[in-house]
């Protein structure tokens, strides 16, 4: 089961939530991310910084809703950090709110919480462990086994209050009962579900942005609620939990003695470095206190306030929490608050030098100078995107340098190839572009020409008109007289840039060949009609040589004639 993960979203050239993932547990493929549940450890800071808001989370309301309607007993255990992120007058109104909804009963997680301050007690008190890391943030839990796996043996081998708790409530209202938890977490949903180690303490997870909404379904008004109390014993100090140092308050609470230094750390990023340190084996005789979120629970990533600042928030529980006394009349003696943690380690093949150089250079990446580390595909140097690329975790298309080069060269070729003259022409009428055979028909070189004005090379009458109007032109036959040619024209307004896209086919020698065709057809018909002509004057000279000949012969003939008949008669 996937806790959490993205729904299809434009991810193309994005990558935020690869940048943002300090253990880069997030593969892209096809343009898509997803999160790798084996690298994951469920902090859901990429949820939150995704600007496609494309998170999907595997919500339990459901489930829930069907204790509910099935009139299952069932508890909410709800974090504390609530007293610094839910919206009420008075913190019992939240209680109220809750029990609308129809839970048999709402108690807070820090009492779970005070089970764990004694079991750390009983730690410090002992003083075998070389460091001691508190086990209360599961994501620090993870990181660790994934991650660190050789600090396991510095793990404090406790439950988190959130399983304390649960047994602590099955234990007072039966094995049959129902425990949600409400908090800010995500990560308690793999803990609660996914961790065998402790199933069945808690049957389901809610996040407190999840019951804002089922409030608003219900039309439940928080601020009008009643003042209604928890269901536990006063917690006192351990109520701090959900801030950063409130492990650490809660455990001084105490007058026991021991000889460890205690400090806190918030933010994956200080935990990380805590870590690296702790891997050198140099610190000793320290508690720490650990929250892969910064200020402690109260900024986790369902809280539904991730606007709302630390220092607010901090200020809203501590102003809550009036007693700093240790808990009292909170017995957890015979539930189990043990856990052991382990290597999970996941070991990725790494590439060799020969598979590592093949894929630098599909990444256009052919000497150390090229490559620049700018870190645009989420990963910090070329080198790490290259295995994660070997890795089938990332794709060659995620370089944007590499991929604007490309896009660039490709562009480039286009323009460079292309016969016809192309420009772009600004609102003012200068040129801000333009191709080589532009630069060689205006004979100019493109550093001048992006200097200049196109009224300073050719008739802009249309490009003006186009500006004024913005109706394009589209294969419009005009002669440059300026430069000689014949062209057809065309011009395309560019309203992301208040410019036009100006290009003109140079159609001189067609229009040339066209018109030497029609010349010759004139030539030719003029030739033909001086032929006829001629041939007409031919023949009237012949018939007029026939006709005279004709009327000579008639003379002739009738001479002949008579002079035969006058000889007879004269006989």
């Amino acid at each position: 089961m996937r806790v959490i993960d993205f729904k299809d979203a434009s991810c193309r050239h994005c990558y935020k939530c690869v940048r943002n993932c300090e253990v880069k547990a997030i593969s892209v493929q096809n343009e898509q991310a997803h999160i790798m549940k084996d690298h994951c450890i469920n902090c859901g800071h990429c949820l939150e910084v995704c600007p496609q808001n494309a998170k999907t989370f595997a919500s339990d309301m459901e489930r829930v809703k069907g204790y509910l309607k099935q009139g299952m007993k069932t508890v909410i255990s709800i974090a504390p950090s609530y007293l610094g992120v839910l919206e009420y007058e008075k913190p019992g109104q939240v209680v109220d709110a809750l029990l609308k909804l129809g839970f048999y009963e709402v108690r807070e997680t820090a009492e779970g919480a005070a089970l764990v301050t004694q079991e750390y007690r009983k730690l410090l008190k002992d003083g075998t462990m070389k460091n001691i890391i508190t086990t209360c943030c599961p994501s620090v839990n993870d990181l660790i086994e994934k991650y660190y796996p050789a600090l396991t043996g510095q793990m404090a081998p406790v439950v988190s209050p959130m399983i304390a708790h649960g047994r602590l409530i099955k234990q007072i209202y039966g094995e049959d009962t129902k425990v949600v938890f409400l908090g800010p977490c995500i990560a308690k949903k793999e803990e609660a579900v996914g961790d065998k180690r402790v199933i069945g303490a808690v049957d389901a997870i809610l996040t407190f942005e999840e019951i804002t909404k089922w409030w608003a379904a219900e039309g439940i008004d928080v601020n009008a609620c009643e003042d209604r109390p928890l269901g536990n014993p006063d917690p006192r100090v351990n109520k701090l939990y959900p801030v950063g140092g409130g492990i650490v308050k809660s455990i001084l609470a105490d007058s026991v003695e021991d000889n460890y230094y205690k400090v806190y750390v918030d933010g994956l990023k200080p935990c990380m470095e805590l870590f690296e340190e702790l891997m050198k084996g140099e610190i000793s005789d320290c508690f720490f206190e650990v929250n892969v979120c910064e200020g402690g629970c109260i900024k986790g990533p369902a809280s539904d306030k991730w606007q709302q600042t630390v220092i607010k928030a901090k200020m809203n529980v501590e102003d809550q929490v009036g007693h700093r006394e240790p808990a009292e009349g909170i017995d957890g003696s015979s539930i189990s608050m043990e856990k052991q943690f382990h290597d999970r380690h996941v070991a990725d093949r790494m590439p060799d030098g020969s598979e590592m150089r093949d894929v630098l250079k599909a990444m256009g990446k052919y000497t150390a100078e090229d490559e620049l580390n700018c870190g645009a595909c989420g990963y910090p140097t070329c080198r790490a995107k290259a295995v994660a690329v070997y890795q089938k975790k990332a794709e060659i298309g995620m370089c944007l340098p590499h991929a604007l080069e490309q896009a660039e060269s490709m562009s480039n070729v286009v323009m460079d190839v292309t016969p016809s003259m192309i420009l772009i022409v600004d609102k003012d009428m200068r040129i801000r572009e333009c191709n080589k055979k532009a630069q060689e028909m205006l004979d100019v070189s493109r550093e001048e020409a992006l200097e200049r004005y196109i009224f300073e090379f050719l008739d802009d009458r249309d490009i003006a008109e186009v500006l004024r109007t913005k109706r394009q032109v589209i294969h419009k036959k005009v002669g440059l007289e300026s430069i000689g040619m014949t062209v057809v024209e065309s011009i395309i307004y560019i309203e992301s840039l208040e410019s036009v896209l100006v290009t003109y086919q140079d159609i001189t020698k067609e229009e040339k060949a066209k018109e030497q065709h029609y010349n010759l057809k004139i030539e030719t018909v003029e030739m033909a009609q001086r032929v006829i002509d001629k041939q007409m004057m031919v023949a009237q000279e012949i018939a007029g040589l026939l006709g005279e000949t004709t009327a000579e012969t008639k003379v002739t003939l009738s001479k002949l004639r008579d002079s035969i008949l006058f000889e007879e008669e004269g006989e």
